[in-house]
């Protein structure tokens, strides 16, 4: 039995990365009905700035937020350099796509260039030294904070898109932008908003997760990104409450599959199942937001 609630915690803790990188994607694809590829890059891009910060000595919550804003403004970059500018010419929506994967291996190349190829990992740190023991159950603070923090950041996504003006006008959007102007909302300020906090949630998930493995490399985020998909579309697409689900999910999924089959089959197993869910739920486990919207 202590081997079953180990894995319950490290499932928790690795799909409440999964959680926050997904509902990042899934906000995007709710206003814009778009797919961005380049928020695994995001991913790689903050885990990589808060490496900086940690090296620097700083403190780790230092390292998130630098992580957070990073993200964010690349986030914000892409939708003022790739998507409004596709928009504005009448490019396919899905033009969008193939812009955004090209944003995504300059971003890789880039880091290539500046960090190399090797894998890097966060310097020693009291948060991971720490380590209770409880019925064989081996839990680390590093671990209660990665979870503790994703779900501060989707608390205060949830507050912000059902309290603040911000969110009522990103949910007004959501619903139709022509509503939206008609009601007198700024709908390019508020796809900006949109793009920085997706971005945002990108960056933190990748000092999330770069502080659980203790890995950071320039492919980090392509993994992730097909992790990302997987789950928005487990979730139901453009569902917010799907995506945390779906992401919780999963990595308990892989986390159990690695503990009692075999790593080699740890994404064989977890596709295999959300395959055979969405057999028999196409729309994922929660209505899509289309499905909501009519």
């Amino acid at each position: 039995m202590s081997t079953f609630f180990q894995q319950i915690v490290n499932g928790l803790s690795l799909g409440s990365i999964y959680a926050v990188f997904a509902i990042g994607c899934t906000l995007i694809f709710g206003v814009l009905n778009i797919v961005n590829l380049a928020q695994g890059a995001f991913f790689m891009v903050g885990a990589y700035l808060g490496l900086e910060v940690a090296l620097l000595g700083l403190p780790l919550p230092l390292a998130l937020v630098v992580a957070l804003v990073g993200g964010g403004l690349l986030g914000m970059a892409s939708e003022f350099l790739v998507f409004r500018t596709l928009r504005r010419r009448g490019g396919h929506k899905w033009m969008g796509l193939v812009a955004s994967l090209a944003l995504a291996r300059l971003l890789v190349g880039v880091a290539q260039e500046v960090f190399g190829t090797a894998v890097h990992g966060y310097p020693p740190s009291p948060l991971t030294a720490q380590v209770w023991e409880i019925g064989g159950v081996r839990i680390q603070l590093l671990q209660v904070i990665v979870v503790a923090t994703a779900v501060v950041l989707m608390v205060a996504l949830a507050f912000t898109l059902q309290k603040t003006s911000v969110g009522r006008a990103i949910r007004t959007v959501a619903f139709s932008e022509d509503v939206a102007r008609i009601v007198g909302v700024e709908v390019g300020r508020t796809i900006l908003v949109t793009f920085f906090i997706a971005g945002a949630l990108a960056g933190g998930a990748g000092v999330l997760l770069g502080l659980l493995f203790n890995v950071v490399s320039p492919f980090m985020g392509e993994n992730m990104l097909v992790k990302g998909l997987t789950v928005i579309i487990l979730g139901g697409l453009g569902n917010i409450p799907g995506a945390v689900a779906g992401g919780f999910l999963l990595g308990l999924v892989e986390v159990f599959s690695v503990a009692y089959v075999s790593s080699a089959f740890r994404d064989a197993i977890g596709f295999g199942l959300i395959f055979l869910i969405l057999l028999v739920k196409p729309t994922g486990l929660f209505s899509s937001f289309e499905e909501r919207r009519a």
